[in-house]
């Protein structure tokens, strides 16, 4: 459970797959946030964050390969449709996965993720998962209050949690708004996500500058270490790395990890609507 967590939060969320066709639309066809009534929403300033990272259209297509074998395809969307949660403008990010030829015949992956977070502050206000991994299902469904500094759950559980916790998703965007001019390397960014009914404090570790070749061109990047558990998955820390572009946009292009059972790669094969030009060498 954790180990999939784990791999997916942090090949994902510093800065899954194909919107699949055989997956309704959650929010149009459960209306999960039409049911989330906007007096939920205490009143109360809420945070204002300045970013030019991101913006509505913007698309980013993945491929994830195990050693030489394309394993699955990713996706990742953020939307403005029009909605508002107590006056604040609300985007909608959707990404999903799939796992695709031989890896689909033995351990079937059919994930989706969905939240609403603030355009303006950048934090959730409701988080949806639907996850099929190999027949291991999971059905999540987050509510945040952050003027209660809490998270509903569902079936009368609600947890403690600190201000603006992000979701699993939702810590992508929030990390891209960052200001990274004067990191150093070694410097360690952390981010409280609520994962798996528990506060999760994912940690990153800046190691500096390199330009990387991908499939579709050479970017220059800030690479960064995620700070991870050794020895389930991972030999050491080092075995992951994760690259960004060292740009406005902040755009993870490339995430490679060392596994005690071979090596996973993730990288951009395209990429729409982004906010400002990338640090892409030609």
């Amino acid at each position: 459970m954790k180990k999939a967590i784990i791999i997916l939060f942090v090949f994902l969320s510093f800065y899954t797959l194909a919107e699949m066709t055989f997956i309704k639309d959650f929010t149009n066809e459960n209306k999960a946030f039409s049911g989330f009534s906007e007096t939920e929403i205490e009143s109360g300033e809420l945070r204002k964050l300045e970013q030019k990272a991101f913006k509505p259209g913007e698309i980013l297509e993945y491929v994830v390969h195990y050693g030489l074998i394309d394993a699955g395809t990713a996706r990742i969307e953020l939307r403005d449709e029009g909605k508002t949660m107590a006056g604040r403008k609300v985007f909608h990010v959707i990404g999903t996965g799939v796992t695709k030829g031989a890896f689909d015949w033995f351990f079937k992956v059919r994930d989706r993720y969905e939240t609403f977070i603030d355009a303006e502050g950048i934090f959730p206000y409701l988080f949806v998962r639907r996850v099929d991994e190999g027949g291991y299902i999971i059905n999540q469904d987050y509510k945040f209050s952050h003027h209660k500094k809490q998270v509903d759950v569902g079936n009368g559980k609600v947890f403690d949690s600190p201000e603006y916790v992000q979701d699993m998703i939702s810590a992508i965007y929030f990390a891209r708004t960052i200001n990274l001019k004067n990191i150093k390397p070694g410097d360690v960014i952390t981010i409280d996500a609520f994962v798996d009914n528990e506060v999760w404090p994912a940690k990153i570790r800046y190691v500096g500058i390199e330009n990387v070749s991908i499939r579709n061109g050479k970017y220059n990047c800030l690479v960064f270490n995620p700070v991870i558990q050794q020895g389930r998955i991972f030999k050491k820390e080092s075995d992951m790395r994760v690259y960004i572009t060292n740009d406005e946009n902040k755009i993870p292009i490339l995430a490679e990890a060392k596994i005690l059972v071979g090596s996973v790669k993730m990288e951009l094969t395209k990429y729409e609507g982004i906010a400002n030009p990338l640090a892409k060498i030609k």
